[in-house]
């Protein structure tokens, strides 16, 4: 029996945690036997959550008796990892032992230098802090999931169980995988290289800069055929400078900055309207709907009507 040990520590984000809990420990063979023995452990008998108190099965020492380890994410609020929990992941990994992390989990795990020298990936709203405290990994921060192997990051909790069914599928193949999706309601298709259907946020303009007013201006005129010319001289500088000073400010070229605020432009309208791609793309900017598609699927990793579809609310819970 495959033993899966899930590290819960300080603060463990419940959700993160429940994952691994319901594929591992729901997955059945065809002759009816369970695969997996899934174990909490951690450094404390009683570990606080946000919500409420997870009481572990084992200590650290059983990281060193198990196939698979999960690390889950913990709140922002807590403090850094335990050193005994970081030192007992590296003798695991010494051992051969598979890691996995889900969500903010890959602070955790990039936090004993496993993943130094590797792709990774987290929740897309933590990747750049992600790269700024870990640079010696290689940060992936449009993917589900990414597989080095013997390491293994997801991105957000729903990437995390795409992440297990994948383990799972490696396991013990394709049919258990998805008896195992169908027992979670999850689709087994979706692969790790799938986008996370993020548009990034631009990196924030100081105040006072002088490219403030003009950032307004394109955002205002963004059906306008807007070229680089046009944005310097909005600004008052010749285009060298203003692609210079542009770089310094947002870190990403005018150009690169205009696309990906049409793309969220267009975002807003798929998931918040009924207008056709084709009218969506004459008021984003794009031109054509072919030029639309194109573009949109570089930058969000889909096509409009996948993201529609994907996105699009209800307008309520009735």
């Amino acid at each position: 029996m495959h033993t899966v040990a899930i590290l819960v520590l300080d603060q463990t984000v419940v959700f993160d945690m429940a994952i691994p809990v319901e594929v591992f420990g729901r997955v059945r063979l065809p002759d009816g036997r369970r695969p997996y023995r899934v174990r909490t452990c951690g450094t404390q008998e009683q570990v606080p959550t946000e919500t409420f108190t997870i009481h572990t099965s084992s200590g650290l020492d059983a990281l060193a008796d198990a196939d698979t380890i999960i690390v889950p994410g913990c709140s922002e609020t807590a403090g850094p990892p335990p050193v005994e929990a970081l030192e007992a992941l590296r003798d695991a990994a010494a051992h051969g032992t598979r890691i996995a992390s889900i969500c903010g989990g890959a602070f955790i795990l990039a936090a004993t230098g496993l993943l130094d020298g590797l792709a990774a990936t987290t929740h897309w709203t933590a990747a750049r802090r992600f790269a700024e405290m870990f640079p010696n990994v290689d940060v992936r921060p449009d993917v589900l999931y990414v597989d080095n192997g013997q390491l293994l990051t997801s991105a957000g909790a729903s990437a995390g169980l795409d992440l297990c069914l994948h383990m799972v599928r490696r396991d013990l193949g394709s049919a258990v995988a998805a008896d195992a999706a169908r027992l979670a309601v999850a689709p087994l298709e979706r692969e790790g290289g799938q986008a996370q259907y993020i548009v990034h946020e631009h990196q924030p303009v100081p105040r006072g800069s002088l490219l403030e007013p003009t950032l307004a201006w394109i955002e205002d005129h963004l059906k306008d055929d807007l070229t680089l010319e046009a944005m310097a001289a909005r600004c008052g500088m010749s285009t060298r400078t203003f692609s210079r000073r542009f770089r310094e400010h947002t870190g990403t070229t005018p150009l690169q900055w205009l696309l990906r605020t049409r793309v969220r432009r267009a975002q807003y309208l798929l998931e918040h309207t009924d207008h056709s791609v084709e009218r969506i793309a004459t008021q984003a900017g794009f031109g054509s709907a072919t030029a639309f598609r194109e573009r949109f699927k570089r930058v969000a990793g889909t096509t409009p009507q996948a993201y529609r579809t994907a996105f699009r609310g209800s307008g309520g819970f009735g």
